[in-house]
C-alpha cells in the first residue's frame, strides 16, 4: 500500500491547515495590537493540529516539509507574543521544529589569541555556543555575536595526558591585582560619602563607571584554573575559571546532556544567526558579576572571620583518600581558602578540622569533596598540576542571623549522595580588630615582644625562629604558603605549647601540618597587645608612605625604623629577610612579594584597640584606605635592598630622633 493510500487525508489536510496557518500568520502581523487576540487563539489551536499532523505523516512524504515549516512559523510567531508575558523563557525551535532548551548561561574567561576574552557561554540541549556582546549605540537593541560553536555531539573533554600544552598565558601580577582590589574599595567608600551626603548623581555615577572598569579587569585577569574543551573534528578551546566548583559544574552540565542520543551537525548561516539572535532574551544571567551591578539594597555580604570546622563525611561507596577544600566569594568570584587533610584509605573521613576564614564581602560557603590523585602521569599541561577527582560539592549562603552568634552552628551539605558535616561561627570585623593583652604575662602570646626578648635572653622571640626556620626547612615550595588558612585546633595547640614552653615544642613542629605552623606565627603576630612597628609610630608610617618624593619617603621610612625600639627592630628585620626568601620561590609557592605584604601588613601595623577607634572607618570596609597603606608599608620595606640594623643605627647619630 502507497503512502497516499495509507494516509489518505494527510496531503488535503496537511496542505489545508499549513496555508491556513501561513495565511493567519501574515494577517497577523499586520494588524494592530488591539486586533490580535482572535487570530493568536487561531494560530495557538492551529498548533497543536500541526504537532499531529507531522505525527501522522511519513517523513518522505511531499507535505512533511511544508508542514514543518508551517509549524516553526507559528512556534516562533507565539514565542514572540509570549516573550513579553513571560521574559524568562528558555526555549527557540529549530529548523527541524524540535525544541532547543538553554539549560546554562553565564560569563566565562577565553583564552583566544593569547589574550583574555570575557564571553558570554551558552549550554543548549544539543549544542554549545560562545558569544560577544556586540557593542550597540544608544537605543538600539543588543545583540550577540557568535564566536564558535560546538555540537554536543562533538564535544569532548581531553584527559591530561590527551590534552595539549597550552599557548602561555602570562599571569596576572598579584599586585595588580591587589591593587584594582583597592581602588575598588577606596571607590565603593567613595560612593558611600557622595550618597551620605547627597552628592549629585552625575559624580555617583562616575565613580560608579570607575568600580566597574576597575572590577570588570579584576574579573577577567584574576581567573587561573583551566577548562578546555575539545571539538572531535578540529579545534580547542581554553578558558579559565576561578573555582573548581565551577569548573565540574559545566563539565557536568554537559556530561548530562551527553547521555541521550544526540546527533553531530552543521548550522547554516541563517539557523546560527536565529540561535545566536535568541540568545539575548534566553539569558538566565543579565549581569557580568560585580558588585557596581548589585541594587543599593542588596546585602553587601560578610566583612570579618568565618570559623569553619569540617567534622566528618559519609556515603562513600568505596575506600578512598578523601579531603575537603573551602571557597568563599570575594569581589565577585570564588577564592579557594583553606583546604583539610587527606584521610587516607577510608569510606568514613573523620577530619575534625577547623579553620578561619577571611570574608571580603562574602555571601556564600563551598565545601568540595575530592579523592586524591598521587599518579604524577596525570597532570593537567595547562597548569602543571596532578588532577584530583571532585567526589562531591554543595554550597550554602551566609546567612548573617543564622552565622552572626556566638554559638557554633552545625549543618550538612549534601553532595551526590554523600553527606559533609561542619560547623561555623562568624566574628565580625571590629570583633576581629581587637588586640587583647594577655592576662598571663609568663607566656608569649599577647605579651610585649620587649617584655618575650628579655625574658629568653634573646634578640628575637623564640617562637619566631622556631616557626620561621621550619617554613624555611618544609613549607617554602608550599603552594600558598601563609595565604592558605592552617587548621585552627592545631594552631591553638602550638600556641599552648608555646605559652607554657613545653620541651616537646620541637617534636611537635616537626610533625604538624606546614600551614599550621605558617599560621601560628601569624597568630603570633597578631596577638600582640601593641603592633610590632608600635601604636606611637603608626600616623608617621601612614604619613611617610604617602609621600610622593622618592628620596623624602626613603629618609622618612628609614628614620622611622631608626627609632623602633630594638627588640621590635630586629624581630621586623628577621621576619623581612624571611619572607623575601619565600617569595623568591613565588614560582612555586605562588606568594608574591605583594601577596606577603598582604596578609602580613595589617598584622604587623594595625593599631591596638584604643588607637584603632581613630582610623577606622566601617566594619564592612575590609579595604580600608588604612588596609591599604599598611599593605604598602610593608611592601616598601619588601621591596628595599637589604635593610641591616648595625648600618641604621650608626646613622641615628646623623638624624633627629623627633618623629
Amino acid at each position: 500500500m502507497g503512502a497516499t493510500e495509507r494516509w489518505p487525508q494527510a496531503p488535503a489536510a496537511g496542505t489545508e491547515a499549513a496555508m491556513e496557518i501561513l495565511l493567519i500568520i501574515r494577517f497577523c502581523c499586520n494588524c494592530t495590537y488591539a486586533l490580535l487576540y482572535k487570530p493568536i487563539d487561531r494560530v495557538t489551536r492551529s498548533t497543536l493540529v500541526l504537532h499531529d499532523l507531522l505525527k501522522h505523516t511519513p517523513v518522505d512524504h511531499p507535505d512533511y516539509p511544508l508542514l514543518q515549516d508551517a509549524l516553526r512559523i507559528s512556534q516562533n510567531f507565539l514565542s514572540s507574543i509570549n516573550e513579553d508575558i513571560d521574559p524568562r523563557r528558555t526555549a527557540v525551535t529549530t529548523p527541524k521544529g524540535e525544541t532547543r532548551q538553554l539549560v546554562k548561561d553565564g560569563f566565562l574567561v577565553e583564552v583566544s589569541e593569547s589574550s583574555r576574552k570575557l564571553r558570554h557561554v551558552f549550554l543548549f540541549t544539543d549544542v554549545l555556543l560562545c558569544a560577544k556582546l556586540k557593542k550597540t549605540s544608544a537605543g538600539k537593541h543588543q545583540q550577540y555575536d557568535c564566536k564558535w560553536y560546538i555540537p554536543l555531539a562533538d564535544l569532548v573533554f581531553p584527559s591530561p595526558e590527551e590534552s595539549e600544552a597550552s599557548p602561555q598565558v602570562h599571569p596576572f601580577p598579584d599586585h595588580e591585582l591587589e591593587d584594582m582590589k583597592m581602588k575598588i574599595s577606596a571607590l565603593k567608600s567613595e560612593i558611600q560619602k557622595e550618597k551620605a551626603n547627597k552628592g549629585q548623581s552625575r559624580a555617583i555615577e562616575r565613580l560608579k563607571k570607575k568600580m566597574f572598569e576597575n572590577e570588570f579587569l579584576l574579573l577577567l585577569n584574576s581567573p587561573t584554573i583551566p577548562f578546555r574543551i575539545h571539538n572531535r573534528n578540529g579545534k580547542s578551546y581554553l578558558f579559565l575559571l576561578s573555582s573548581d566548583y565551577e569548573r565540574s559544574e559545566w563539565r557536568e552540565a554537559i556530561q548530562k546532556l551527553q547521555k541521550k542520543d544526540l546527533q553531530a551537525f552543521v548550522l547554516s548561516s541563517v539557523e546560527l544567526q536565529v540561535l545566536t539572535g535568541s540568545c539575548f532574551k534566553l539569558r538566565t544571567v543579565h549581569n557580568i558579576p560585580v558588585t557596581s551591578n548589585k541594587d543599593d539594597d542588596e546585602s553587601p555580604g560578610l566583612y570579618g572571620f568565618l570559623h569553619v570546622i569540617v567534622h566528618s563525611a559519609k556515603g562513600f561507596k568505596q575506600s578512598a583518600n578523601l579531603y575537603c577544600t573551602l571557597e568563599v566569594d570575594s569581589f565577585g568570584y570564588f577564592v579557594s581558602k583553606a583546604k583539610t587533610r587527606v584521610f587516607r584509605d577510608t569510606t568514613e573521613p573523620k577530619w575534625d578540622e577547623e579553620f578561619e576564614i577571611e570574608l571580603e564581602g562574602s555571601q556564600s560557603l563551598r565545601i568540595l569533596c575530592y579523592e586524591k590523585c598521587y599518579d604524577k602521569t596525570k597532570v593537567n599541561k595547562d597548569n602543571n598540576e596532578i588532577v584530583d577527582k571532585i567526589m562531591g560539592k554543595g554550597q550554602i549562603q551566609l546567612d548573617p542571623q543564622t552565622v552572626e552568634t556566638k554559638n557554633w552552628h552545625t549543618d550538612v551539605i549534601e553532595m551526590n549522595g554523600i553527606k559533609v558535616e561542619f560547623s561555623m561561627k562568624f566574628t565580625s570585623r571590629d570583633m576581629s580588630l581587637k588586640r587583647t593583652p594577655s592576662k598571663k604575662q609568663t607566656g608569649v602570646f599577647g605579651v610585649k615582644i620587649s617584655v618575650v626578648t628579655k625574658r629568653e635572653r634573646s634578640k628575637v622571640p623564640y617562637i619566631v625562629r622556631q616557626c620561621v626556620e621550619e617554613v624555611e626547612k618544609r613549607g617554602i615550595e608550599e603552594v600558598g604558603i601563609y595565604r592558605i588558612s592552617g587548621v585552627a585546633t592545631d594552631i591553638q595547640a602550638l600556641k599552648t605549647v608555646f605559652d607554657a614552653n613545653n620541651k616537646d615544642i620541637l617534636l611537635m613542629l616537626s610533625d604538624m601540618d606546614i600551614n599550621a605552623i605558617a599560621g601560628t606565627l601569624k597568630l603570633y603576630f597578631r596577638e600582640l597587645p601593641e603592633p610590632l612597628l608600635t601604636d606611637r609610630l603608626y600616623p608617621a608610617f601612614m604619613e611617610g608612605i604617602a609621600l610622593s618624593d622618592p628620596a623624602a619617603k626613603e629618609n622618612c621610612m628609614m628614620h622611622l625604623l631608626r627609632t623602633l625600639p630594638d627588640p621590635n627592630l630586629i624581630t621586623f628585620l628577621f621576619l623581612l629577610e624571611h619572607l623575601k626568601r619565600v617569595a623568591e620561590k613565588e614560582p612555586i609557592n605562588k606568594m608574591s612579594l605583594h601577596n606577603l605584604a598582604t596578609v602580613f601588613g595589617p598584622t604587623l601595623l594595625r593599631p591596638s584597640e584604643v588607637e584603632s577607634k581613630a582610623h577606622l572607618t566601617s566594619a564592612a570596609d575590609i579595604w580600608s584606605h588604612d588596609v591599604m597603606a599598611q599593605v604598602q608599608v610593608l611592601l616598601y620595606y619588601l621591596q628595599h635592598p637589604p635593610i641591616s640594623f648595625a648600618e641604621l643605627k650608626r646613622n641615628t647619630l646623623y638624624f633627629s630622633t623627633d618623629v
